[in-house]
């Protein structure tokens, strides 16, 4: 009975839909306004549909090559330019590059939206991919590989469990790409990838915050309405087998104090009701100190540093990984079978109440706290509207997941994690192997 009374009592929770509209431009760019005059500030998402899931074999590195090359100035805007004008103007941006999609953000000061739509619509029309930006962003983004995975214990380790998950090249090749791929482009393939993939039909535009709805209308189609569009980008595959491409790999880290690992499981794609289930099931699992893993492994056994779990969110095939850096002395094969023995436990018996009760209580905290932020809110309906073509979702994205149950949880994770189809990546330090 108690488990009923739980359920019902996190479907009484209800949030006021945000205020939404949707249109598309004469060009193809997709635009959503949210006004919300919480705050006087603007957050602006400029979102392409380019990740790293549409570079081909040899081509590698490309998509967030752009992510640099995108604030090296276009026509009206010099080098460096663009981060001074959002700065003096007292706002904050940045952008980001997955395997799904490549974005740009600002949040600014309320009157300062025609400022940072000027600033996005002239480098969507006219960024400057010259021989001599290509060769400084060409060092910049093997800089940032040298700093963040070459030079780092346990750098690379994330992408190496997804090339084992996947077979797929579209999903199995990491976003940073190749570094000899980097060094074989010439400025004509990335003029002509720039030319494919940042046209106006292949972006979305979302302004969330303290906006005027017919002024900010005024102001996307002065700077947006003119920028031509170009042919639809290739089409792309990203299906898998059902099996892991590869179960077992042992890596020599020279780097790595102590050994680690990482187990990975391929699931199915975002927004369908078993990957639900499968993220909360996920959460269950690793998320926060009350979570199973570390209650046993952090607390329980004291057996491991660090515990660390993570769901790969993708429109095709997606994934969940979870992994530890045990403690010197600590048996790794032991804390794998913990692991394992909580996957099992989920599958026979299912999620608790109380662990329901918990699940709700963080998922409704979160999409609150989403809401307070105008930029968290921008970046939530830039992928709904990207991905699903539908910005609406932002609204019922909540009811959705609270109205997953225990069995569907306890079915997911049984079908997908309780089995032998699964990565598993066995870091070692240098000459411990």
């Amino acid at each position: 009975m108690r488990e009923r009374h739980t359920h019902i009592m996190s479907e009484q929770f209800k949030l006021s839909p945000l205020d939404i509209e949707q249109y598309t431009l004469s060009n193809g760019l997709r635009v959503v306004l949210n006004r919300d005059s919480a705050a006087p500030v603007v957050a602006i998402a400029v979102y392409y549909d380019v990740g790293s899931r549409n570079e081909r074999e040899g081509r590698t590195g490309f998509a967030h090559l752009f992510e640099h090359m995108m604030f090296q100035g276009s026509a009206n805007v010099k080098k460096a330019e663009h981060f001074q004008y959002i700065m003096k103007a007292g706002g904050t941006m940045n952008g980001t590059t997955s395997s799904e999609r490549t974005n740009y953000y600002e949040t600014m000061p309320a009157n300062q939206l025609p400022l940072a739509l000027w600033l996005e619509s002239d480098r969507m029309r006219s960024l400057a991919v010259t021989q001599e930006n290509l060769d400084n962003q060409r060092e910049a983004v093997k800089e940032e590989k040298r700093l963040r995975y070459d030079n780092q214990p346990y750098g690379g380790i994330f992408d190496m469990i997804s090339e084992m998950i996947f077979k797929n090249f579209a999903n199995s090749h990491s976003t940073i790409g190749s570094m000899e791929d980097l060094d074989d482009a010439t400025v004509e393939d990335v003029q002509e990838f720039f030319r494919v993939y940042y046209a106006p039909n292949n972006a979305v535009l979302v302004i969330s915050g303290a906006l005027n709805t017919e002024t900010a209308k005024q102001l996307v189609d002065t700077y947006f309405g003119d920028i031509p569009s170009q042919p639809l980008p290739p089409s792309l595959d990203v299906t898998e087998p059902k099996e892991v491409a590869d179960t077992y790999r042992e890596h020599e880290d020279k780097l790595a104090p102590f050994p680690a690992f990482l187990l990975g499981w391929k699931i199915p794609a975002r927004r369908t009701r078993e990957f639900h289930a499968l993220y909360l099931g996920g959460k269950l699992l690793y998320d926060g100190d009350s979570s199973r893993l570390y209650q046993k492994l952090v607390k329980g056994e004291e057996s491991v540093i660090q515990l660390f779990g993570f769901t790969d969110e993708r429109r095709g095939p997606s994934s969940i990984f979870v992994g530890a850096i045990p403690k010197p002395e600590s048996d790794l094969s032991k804390i794998r079978d913990t692991i394992m023995t909580e996957v099992r436990h989920i599958s026979t018996h299912g999620p608790s109440a109380d662990e329901m009760q918990k699940l709700h209580n963080n998922l409704i905290n979160d999409a609150v706290r989403m809401r307070q932020s105008s930029q968290t809110r921008a970046q939530q309906i830039a992928e709904f509207t990207l991905y699903d073509g539908d910005p609406t979702l932002i609204n019922t994205e909540l009811d959705e997941l609270l109205s997953i149950t225990p069995e569907q949880i306890r079915l997911a994770v049984n079908e997908h994690l309780n089995n032998e189809n699964r990565a598993l990546l066995d870091v070692v330090p240098a000459g411990k192997g």
